[in-house]
């Protein structure tokens, strides 16, 4: 699991970096400040979880567990909930998505919680 997490990590920091990169150049002069600024918070929250994801898989080397690989994935689907359901709103126009967004962020907090409970009981 832990080899898992860190491929998951690393692909999502250069998915990060590629859409921070997009949105910086050719979004820029598309969107109006508001959307841009929405697409840059779901570039910052990919990127802290991707971090997230190779902290998981350190973990994973001295605390290996259940609870520990549920934070992994809580992060990796959290981070495709949230991330993902702001790029499609800013991209789409689909502002109902907006609803969407809220079920990522309680996953990736309840990756922390898990993450937190499982180093602790480690």
């Amino acid at each position: 699991m832990d080899r898992l997490f860190f491929a998951l990590g690393s692909i999502s920091g250069f998915l990060g970096v590629a859409l921070g990169a997009f949105g910086a150049h050719a979004l820029k002069a598309r969107l109006d400040a508001e959307l841009l600024a929405t697409f840059e918070v779901g570039v910052r929250y990919q990127m802290y979880h991707a971090f997230a994801l190779l902290a998981v898989g350190w973990a994973q080397t001295r605390w290996p567990g259940s609870v520990l690989s549920a934070s992994g994935w809580l992060f990796v689907a959290g981070t495709v909930i949230f991330s993902g359901s702001l790029y499609v709103l800013v991209l789409s126009g689909q502002r109902w998505l907006g609803a969407v967004t809220p079920v990522g962020g309680v996953a990736l907090l309840a990756g922390w919680l898990c993450l937190a409970w499982a180093v602790w009981k480690g």
